[in-house]
């Protein structure tokens, strides 16, 4: 029996043992914006057979000779379904420089923008000029090295669909610093001083307990469990929210992230994610602001909506609430606030000014009628009061009612949301009148459009100060520009 026994696990060995084979590195995810503010995701090229990059850096001297090479590859296989683009690697983009670059090189490629130098780290290159070949759909690398034959060799297989490893050449072009990575693997660095502080700054107010976040950053544990995904949205940049093009003025609230911040967080999560030798855990000790307070006093008049039971699970309709208001008087707005009943579940609220008998039509987020005014919207981390611009006010007519959307997703946990908005008025009318316009028009995207583009235009018939811009896309949507045409 023992001799069987012995039998069949050497049999089996045998089987197992010549079944494996090697695979092709796995990179994971990845995004960056390009040099014309462009956004660029390794698995929003699915659809290409593979994406070539090459790495650059304009300080290099034999990166003109790296650009030929890469162009020759571009017009021999571009048109079989591969992708390119280049990305800087210096660590030290000068945008100005990268776009006078390109021109004189007469570039019709995306330069990718990697000022961390966290997705060139990823991708393991170490020189300008050297290439890196991605499979999007598997988020893996077949080939590493100069775009002569042997990158071509790579593309065939891949194309074939016989690349089964990952191939590495070697590379002659100027070698790439990475001051931050070296400095950081020398000392990791620190949980309490460094990466607590980041994420108190930038994330715990959304993911904390009964917050609208999907697990809350709460302690050093939570931290090093959830860290995977932390890096993931952080690479490709789906957190912090609210991602614009840095070289294109700067938003107010925009949640940015610097370089810096950015490589620490990285650089901590590849090391393991450490505790550190801190007595305290700085996350333990977060404070938050009662989100049922009233941040401004009470306000002049509450808005109290229905209350709405919101089940475990499920994808739920948008729910639209009309509202009368008891007003005998025309009103002027200078500040609201929400407070959610459950933020957990109330992913968005907008609110409209209507006139009597009318509503803003179920089919469309936004409103069509003519009298129709955008109130306020509420957004998961948009918790704080609203002032409006000094000596501005929305304007509630006279008869006029609320017209409220809500957006519900559902977390595994039934629960019943009443969500209060307060408002707060002019004591006299305001000199200006502040309003939204949507711009967005009711389009179609064609089935299998991979880049569909959709434009509007609204003239404003009178002068006007732009205080905000209020972009709203969902996965649907790759990017979007906004721009002015002054007279």
């Amino acid at each position: 029996m023992d001799k069987l026994r012995d039998l069949v696990i050497a049999a089996l060995a045998i089987t197992l043992t010549s079944s494996t084979y090697a695979l092709p590195d796995r990179v994971g995810d990845f995004a960056l914006l390009d040099s014309d503010g462009a956004f660029h995701q390794l698995s929003r090229y699915r659809n290409r057979e593979a994406l070539v990059l090459m790495s650059f850096d304009n300080r290099c001297a034999s990166i003109d000779t790296a650009i030929g090479q890469l162009k020759s590859l571009q017009r021999d296989w571009s048109d079989q379904g591969v992708a390119f683009g280049l990305i800087d690697s210096s660590g030290e983009a000068d945008i100005q420089i990268i776009r006078a670059t390109k021109a004189r090189h007469g570039l019709d490629l995306p330069l990718l923008i990697d000022n961390g130098q966290l997705v060139t780290e990823t991708l393991r290159l170490t020189r300008a000029g050297e290439v890196a070949i991605l499979d999007p759909e598997r988020l893996t690398l077949i080939y590493r090295g100069v775009a002569l034959e042997s990158a071509a060799q790579s593309l065939a297989n891949e194309i074939a669909g016989t690349a089964d490893n990952t191939i590495i050449t070697e590379s002659a072009g100027c070698e790439l610093n990475f001051p931050m990575r070296e400095s950081h693997l020398a000392t990791n660095p620190d949980y309490a001083t460094e990466i607590a502080p980041i994420i108190a700054e930038q994330c715990a107010s959304c993911h904390r307990e009964g917050g609208i976040g999907p697990f809350a950053m709460d302690s050093h544990l939570m931290l090093q469990g959830w860290s995977p995904m932390i890096r993931e949205v952080l690479l490709t940049k789906r957190m912090p929210p609210t991602q614009v093009d840095p070289y294109i003025g700067h938003f107010s609230n925009a949640r940015y992230i610097s370089d810096t911040d950015l490589q620490r967080l990285v650089h901590w999560i590849d090391a393991g994610a450490p505790r550190g030798g801190a007595d305290t855990d700085p996350l333990t000790q977060l404070q938050f602001p009662d989100r049922r307070e009233w941040q401004l006093g009470e306000p002049d008049f509450i808005v109290k909506a229905p209350a709405h039971e919101i089940p475990a699970t499920g994808v739920l309709d948008y729910i639209n609430v009309e509202v009368e208001l008891p007003f005998e008087e025309d009103k002027w707005i200078r500040a609201v606030q929400y407070i959610a009943g459950d933020e957990a579940v109330l992913h968005h609220l907008l609110s409209y000014v209507t006139a009597p008998r009318e509503a803003v039509q179920e089919e469309s987020p936004v409103a069509v009628n003519a009298s129709t005014r955008f109130l306020e919207g509420y957004a998961p981390g948009k918790v704080d009061a609203i002032t409006f611009p000094q000596n501005t006010g929305v304007y509630i007519p006279q008869g006029h009612n609320l017209s409220m959307q809500f957006h519900y997703t559902a977390n595994g946990r039934a629960t019943v949301d009443e969500t209060l908005l307060g408002l707060y008025m002019h004591d006299d009318p305001p000199a200006y009148e502040n309003f939204t316009e949507s711009v967005s028009g009711m389009f179609r995207i064609p089935p299998f459009a991979g880049n569909h583009a959709a434009s509007a235009e609204y003239v404003f018939a009178e002068d006007v100060v732009v205080t905000g811009l209020r972009p709203h896309m969902h996965f649907r949507g790759k990017d979007m520009k906004l721009s002015a045409e002054l007279p």
